[in-house]
């Protein structure tokens, strides 16, 4: 198992540049879980994340709370694919949104604990938290240490 490493994340710059540095080490089959309660940056960082992956900053990236997953072509072909499950109550409604489909590509997943046993091995899991400032989060990082995430 991956050890757990803690990030503190002193403002949104920070949420935004740790997505940049992580985003280019994924690759197509892999997942990476957004843990965290309501606005502690789960989804400031797959906006980041996204943008990097596409290679265009100013890229609409909407939250997907109300369409549950929004899908996103990658330069080279591929694609990624940014899921809320917040509003789901478990992983049938997550097969029915298209998910072995979609984990073909690169999936970014928030509220990963809907998931239930479709929890892809070897995810990359962040979990966010508050920090001691009104801006400062805590990101606790598992997974892709071989990678030197």
């Amino acid at each position: 198992m991956d050890p757990t490493r803690t990030v503190t994340l002193p403002d949104l710059a920070a949420t935004e540049a740790l997505a940049a540095r992580l985003a280019p080490l994924a690759q197509a089959g892999d997942a990476v879980l957004l843990e965290g309660p309501l606005g502690a940056g789960k989804s400031a960082f797959a906006r980041a994340f996204l943008r990097r992956l596409a290679g265009d900053p100013g890229l609409e990236v909407p939250s997907p709370s109300f369409t549950l997953v929004q899908a996103y072509p990658l330069p080279g072909g591929g694609e990624a694919q940014h899921f809320d499950l917040y509003r789901l109550t478990g992983s049938g409604e997550v097969i029915e949104l298209g998910w072995e489909e979609a984990r073909r590509g690169i999936v970014l997943v928030e509220w990963p604990d809907r998931l239930g046993p479709l929890r892809p091995e070897g995810a990359l899991a962040i979990a966010f938290a508050y920090g001691a400032q009104e801006t400062e989060r805590v990101a606790q990082i598992s997974g892709w240490e071989a990678r030197g995430a």
